[in-house]
């Protein structure tokens, strides 16, 4: 019998977290082990095989050379446990995996930086955050995830209104929105 792969999951210390109780589900359906990792889950000193970094409220501004007076909705404890786990992983050459907030932290930690609210700039796609997916991403069809999907559109839901402005360094675009707002990006190698 193959080992099953144990994977961190970060996110919120809030109990009722729906994206850490859809993260394991998806995990154990796949055959994985969740870990959970949060400012109230410490972890179990197990090693793990993968790590992803989950959604949520925004980044900091500080850690993006964002605009510091604008109000923002963050998390300040859980940013410093995730970029130290983002870099922790990059060091091992840990499999790393971000989901919108955590992808955009993974693309600040890398040196890029970040639309700080894209409300302003969204003309052509669905503005209001909703779980159903409403929105439409463009895969570059020579993508790691065009290869997953099999497909070269997608269809996402919309909870943010940060996003990757510019790219960290190693890391490619692979999906934008209707607005041209990144979406997607990947290692480059």
């Amino acid at each position: 019998m193959a080992k099953r792969p144990r994977i961190g999951v970060t996110g919120t210390a809030r109990f009722w977290s729906p994206g850490w109780w859809c993260a394991a589900f998806a995990l154990r359906l796949a055959g994985g082990i969740p870990e959970r990792i949060s400012v109230n889950h410490p972890p179990s000193g197990k090693p793990l095989d993968g790590l992803l970094i989950g959604g949520g409220n925004d980044i900091s501004p500080e850690h993006y050379q964002g605009d510091i007076d604008k109000p923002v909705k963050s998390d300040p404890a859980r940013d410093k446990l995730e970029i130290r786990w983002i870099k922790a992983a990059l060091e091992q050459d840990i499999p790393l995996m971000g989901i919108c907030r955590g992808a955009q932290l993974i693309n600040v930690v890398l040196g890029g930086t970040l639309h700080q609210d894209i409300r302003n700039i969204r003309q052509h796609t669905y503005n209001r955050p909703g779980l159903l997916p409403t929105k439409q991403v463009k895969i570059s069809p020579e993508s790691k995830l065009a290869g997953i999907f099999k497909k070269h559109r997608l269809r996402v839901n919309s909870l943010h209104h940060q996003a990757i402005n510019s790219t960290g360094k190693g890391l490619q675009i692979v999906g934008r929105d209707l607005d041209d707002l990144i979406q997607a990006v990947e290692s480059d190698h």
